[in-house]
């Protein structure tokens, strides 16, 4: 007996035990009867058993026969499932996305607006990392997330660009009685350089933008403070210890009445952020479904065309067309 059995044939024969004769089967299927007959009498070759017994005017399984209408049941409702849910992966209503984001994209990117995705598709899983931009770019390159939000000040070759828009500005957070307060102008870096300061390490976005403008107006400042923690950035600050260059995003969240925004002169510090996945790499539906709700429904663009969209070319570097001003 071979151990696998023709579909087709398995078709015809359920169909005959439900239709009780061949001719019945051969009309509910759209087929000549002969090819109802031939599938039957493989089937019997194929096992060495007798499948169906005469009854008056029609046919009925035999006990072997039986066996096999049950066994033929069970093959059709898996692959029913299997395209069920294949249609539903097609249809993005179900699957896994993994989904990287720095922790000072949370309140934007996270709750509400990830959140309320994923009440409108409760059958696709997320898996978020909140990480450094470093290890989201390292992630993206072996294939191991889907799409990362990244706070970056370069460019990335090996990453397509979605969409780019502005953050909040990077700003000199400092104590309200710091003597920095007393210059009443935007700062340059020369101003924060008599200071200490706090800054994240090397890995997040935050640190390149700080480099990169060091590097623009070539000096480098005195960090005492290397972190991977935003709110030890401000606690450092509140404690009135030196500054800390940082968006202002996490304003209303750390609620630290004390401190104050300076504003800074270099335009390298007007930030941004985008939304990724890696060059040549197609995402799953769940996952083109959820980087098109972001695109979307992201809030500051909800009056905006939308730019750089999911068809356009592989690597696509952000630039003109692909910033929201």
């Amino acid at each position: 007996m071979q151990k696998m059995i023709n579909t087709k044939r398995l078709e015809y024969f359920l169909q005959v035990t439900v239709s009780g004769s061949v001719r019945g089967a051969a009309e509910q299927l759209g087929v000549d009867p002969s090819s109802v007959s031939r599938a039957v009498s493989q089937l019997e070759k194929e096992t060495g058993l007798t499948l169906l017994e005469r009854r008056g005017r029609g046919v009925a399984p035999s006990e072997a026969g039986q066996v096999l209408a049950r066994y033929a049941r069970r093959q059709q409702e898996i692959l029913n499932e299997f395209h069920e849910e294949l249609d539903q992966s097609r249809n993005a209503t179900r699957g896994h996305v993994n989904m990287g984001l720095g922790e000072g994209m949370l309140d934007m990117f996270f709750h509400p607006l990830t959140t309320n995705y994923m009440r409108q598709y409760p059958h696709i899983t997320l898996d978020l990392n909140v990480s450094s931009v470093e290890q989201h770019v390292q992630e993206l390159v072996e294939d191991n997330m889907d799409i990362a939000v990244l706070y970056s000040a370069h460019d990335d070759a090996r990453l397509r660009y979605h969409l780019v828009l502005p953050s909040s500005p990077i700003q000199a957070i400092v104590h309200k009685d710091h003597p920095l307060v007393q210059i009443g102008r935007p700062l340059t870096l020369t101003d924060l350089a008599p200071y200490n300061g706090a800054t994240l390490h090397e890995r997040f976005g935050l640190r390149q933008y700080v480099r990169a403008a060091e590097a623009n107006e070539q000096i480098q400042l005195k960090h005492v403070l290397h972190t991977s923690s935003y709110r030890a950035l401000w606690q450092f600050a509140n404690a009135g210890l030196g500054y800390t260059l940082c968006g202002t995003s996490f304003a209303a969240w750390f609620n630290m009445p004390d401190l104050v925004a300076l504003p800074m002169k270099n335009p390298i510090l007007q930030s941004r952020v985008a939304i990724v996945t890696r060059a040549g790499r197609h995402p799953s539906a769940a996952a083109r479904s959820l980087l098109q709700y972001l695109i979307t429904e992201i809030p500051p663009l909800r009056a905006v065309t939308q730019i750089a969209m999911m068809n356009e070319s592989d690597g696509q570097a952000p630039g003109t067309s692909g910033t929201v001003e």
